[in-house]
């Protein structure tokens, strides 16, 4: 790269921490600038604070709740329940979508009710899931399960199925077993399809924490939405939705995203620049 005389070439390290940081601020700026719309609108207009609260009120509720270890009781309980539901949901999809993109036979058997299943997965499998489950842990987990089960499987699938047979044939040739042509070839391959699976699976699971919060538990985010509701303690819920979204912010941007990222420069067809 050619550089004019006297000019100072930055490291490629500083350049992507600027990149990095001047990416983080784009981001924040249209949040910050809802809550500055917020807190003109709502004194403006004298909004009922039983409507909508203020940004004073939701912050007085999130010291209380802070200082009395409800909100970290809450927080805590939902992400071990989307934790565990989404480790169980990843450990079962991943050997079945490559089962299925291995065998042709297993994959017209399951196609179909993969098909069927994946517009069930989630939030409608919550009556059921608390009549086989009772309401509480089981019954939660099982939700989660469901929302990122499909959506990691057939990634899984799609994944094992763009890797080249002439690939694999070369591998075989070669003198690759089964379970090196597993952990070598298809699990390498389909990282990248699996990773971003997880992340929309989880986006997934995540909604479907909340709404069976609501109905099957009595600790959770969702569980503190649905009480305060009762008690016209709008602070409370409004709170809870900037927890609710904040956290999967933090989740996706901080863990998803990066992890994603790097899988497919290391496994997929982009590389670093």
């Amino acid at each position: 790269m050619l550089v004019a005389p006297g000019r100072k070439v930055q490291p490629r390290w500083v350049m992507r921490g600027m990149n990095s940081l001047v990416g983080a601020a784009m981001f924040v700026a249209p949040l910050l600038a809802l809550v500055v719309i917020w807190a003109v609108v709502v004194p403006l207009f004298q909004v009922n604070p039983r409507v909508f609260p203020s940004v004073g009120a939701v912050g007085d509720a999130a010291l209380e709740s802070i200082r009395d270890g409800t909100l970290l009781h809450h927080v805590g309980a939902s992400l071990l329940r989307v934790g565990i539901g989404t480790v169980i949901g990843v450990v079962t999809a991943v050997p079945l979508g490559i089962a299925m993109g291995v065998s042709p036979a297993i994959s017209a058997l399951l196609t179909p009710l993969f098909r069927f299943f994946s517009v069930l997965a989630g939030i409608a499998w919550i009556p059921i899931a608390t009549l086989w489950f009772g309401y509480g842990f089981g019954a939660i987990i099982f939700v989660i399960f469901n929302a990122v089960f499909f959506v990691v499987a057939y990634n899984t699938l799609l994944g094992v199925s763009t890797i080249p047979h002439t690939l694999r044939n070369a591998a075989a040739s070669l003198g690759a077993g089964k379970w090196a042509l597993l952990t070598e070839v298809l699990l390498p391959g389909a990282l990248p399809n699996i990773v971003t699976g997880i992340r929309t699976g989880l986006g997934f699971a995540w909604r479907g924490l909340i709404a069976a919060e609501m109905i099957a538990t009595n600790v959770g985010l969702g569980y503190m939405l649905f009480v305060a509701r009762d008690f016209y303690r709008t602070e409370v819920i409004v709170l809870g939705m900037i927890v609710i979204g904040v956290l999967w912010l933090l989740i996706d941007r901080l863990l998803l995203a990066p992890l994603e990222r790097a899988t497919i420069e290391r496994w997929g067809m982009v590389r670093r620049a």
